[in-house]
């Protein structure tokens, strides 16, 4: 991994300077062997020394992609998506289907591509081993080996009562399963075998939300979840405790009978549950009538 800023100067008798990153006020990072979209800085920053400042004249053959690149940064630096309005392809495909980078000079050089010169400074450059890698960077066999630690590393977290890091910990595992999920066909054994890892993780996730009092965002992962797994006792457990917790009774009831009839042996559970339900709902119901009866008498006198 390195880290460095650069300085773009077009190549011209006026040399009108193009400064993305220093406007971003960050530095840039780039993976070697990642393929960047610019593949000439790869070669360039691998020639520098760490703490040295270089300018690099690079031909238009190298710099046809700069246009694209640099305007994701500009949207960084003015703190919106760089993937802001864009449909699911390639940058060049969204290039196609709005015909224009949202800036004059970038849409300039996209007309009239030239050569151009990079500044750049190198601060840091790390071994493989020692940086954490994003999950989107990984292989899938990196992936895999990654969930079982990932699950861990939550299930950790939960005995520390830090439900908000375990819930980050178990949706990074299921976002790397997903992402090979969709290279798979439904249903088939690959697809499968990995759906058989998610499942456990969407329900510590809705655990981990339960406790942080996030009751719709359990509702919407056990319903998805349920619409796959239509006998998955655990997962209408967790969603009759998410109904329940937002006065949805008799969708509480229903799931808690279900979770009975899937799973004799969450019978005591769902007693106790249901005597709870019960018992909160003739509470409101009390408060309520409490609130309201005085909304229907006469003022005294009149």
């Amino acid at each position: 991994q390195i880290t460095f800023h650069f300085q773009t100067l077009k190549d011209d008798f006026e040399r009108t300077v193009i400064d993305d990153s220093r406007d971003a006020g960050i530095p840039m990072e780039i993976i070697v062997g990642k393929m960047f979209k610019l593949e000439i800085w790869e070669t360039l920053l691998s020639s520098m020394r760490i703490g040295e400042v270089a300018e690099f004249w690079c031909d238009t053959i190298h710099t046809g992609m700069y246009a694209l690149v640099s305007r994701g940064m500009r949207r960084i630096a003015e703190g919106r998506d760089p993937l802001e309005g864009q449909k699911h392809r390639c940058g060049m495909g969204n290039m196609f289907d709005y015909h224009s980078t949202g800036y004059d000079d970038l849409d300039e050089l996209q007309r009239t591509p030239q050569p151009l010169i990079f500044i750049m400074e190198l601060f840091r450059v790390e071994e493989p081993s020692a940086y954490k890698r994003d999950t989107w960077a990984m292989s899938k066999e990196e992936k895999l080996a990654a969930v079982p630690v990932l699950h861990s590393e939550g299930n950790r977290l939960v005995l520390r009562k830090e439900f908000a890091q375990a819930a980050a910990k178990y949706q990074e595992a299921v976002i790397c399963l997903r992402n090979l999920q969709a290279k798979e066909k439904p249903w088939e054994d690959g697809w499968l075998k990995l759906e058989s890892l998610v499942t456990p993780l969407v329900l510590n996730y809705c655990q981990c939300q339960l406790e942080l009092g996030e009751y719709y965002e359990v509702l919407e992962h056990t319903t998805e979840l349920l619409q796959k797994h239509n006998d998955n006792a655990k997962a209408y457990f967790k969603r009759a405790k998410a109904h329940a917790a937002v006065w949805n009774e008799r969708e509480a009831r229903e799931d808690f009978l279900r979770v009975a009839h899937l799973d004799p042996s969450m019978a005591a559970a769902v007693k106790k549950e249901l005597k709870q339900l019960g018992e909160r709902m003739r509470k409101k119901h009390v408060e309520d009538r409490k609130r309201y009866q005085g909304l229907f008498q006469s003022p005294q006198g009149q």
